[in-house]
């Protein structure tokens, strides 16, 4: 193995050698699916995979009309892909309970924009927290498409009712990479904002995350 050069060795070679951030989305993607077919091998298969749907976060998004018209991925590959799914969504939330990642404004930015960075639809997301800012719930509460998504703030109202929230901080995604807010963000924030007012529950920050850095509607004083 010494003499193999990095790009010989197989994807669990790498990563043991390496760490799992040296895997290509190909190499990663193989690892989950596991076995090839006759016609392709595992990492053959996984790069058609990506280059069909687009993208890592299409192919684990995937619905089973969609990845089962591919031939090699069964049921089996079908349904391991949407548990890894539910599975990284299910850490994600639980990481803001046990990381204490709420501890300060920065490392809030830092955390969510690791989080939905890479991801290319938009996706708004609310953290509802109690009266001592301790985080109750993170939800993923809309998802839309490459340049736009449509928030309900009646829903935001809703769940923060529902879970008994006195504060909210609002993130989503920009897949462009820029970060800087529309005029569509500023009137949806607004929107949320007067809503929200109407119940007693505080907007403490509307984050909008780009590839490199994310800009904070508390910090340019919109809020």
């Amino acid at each position: 193995m010494e003499n193999q050069s990095v790009s010989e060795l197989l994807p669990r070679e790498k990563l043991l050698l390496y760490g799992v951030e040296s895997l290509t989305d190909i190499e990663l993607l193989a690892l989950f699916l596991r076995t090839g077919t006759y016609e392709k091998s595992v990492l053959e298969l996984a790069a058609f995979l990506l280059k069909e749907c687009g993208s890592l976060y299409h192919v684990i998004n995937a619905d089973y009309e969609t990845l089962g018209r591919f031939k090699g991925v069964g049921v089996g590959k079908f349904t391991q892909l949407q548990a890894i799914n539910e599975m990284a969504q299910r850490f994600s939330t639980t990481q803001f309970m046990y990381k204490n990642v709420l501890s300060s404004s920065e490392d809030t930015k830092h955390y969510l924009q690791k989080l939905l960075h890479w991801r290319d639809r938009e996706v708004f997301v609310v953290l509802f927290l109690d009266n001592q800012n301790q985080l109750i719930a993170f939800e993923e509460m809309f998802k839309g498409t490459i340049n736009r998504v449509e928030v309900h703030p009646r829903e935001i109202v809703r769940q923060s009712i529902k879970k008994n929230a006195t504060s909210i901080i609002l993130a989503h995604n920009h897949p462009s990479g820029v970060c800087e807010p529309s005029l569509a963000d500023k009137e949806i924030t607004e929107k949320i904002f007067t809503a929200c007012q109407l119940v007693g529950v505080n907007v403490l920050d509307h984050l909008v995350i780009g590839h490199d850095n994310c800009v904070s509607f508390a910090e340019r004083g919109w809020l």
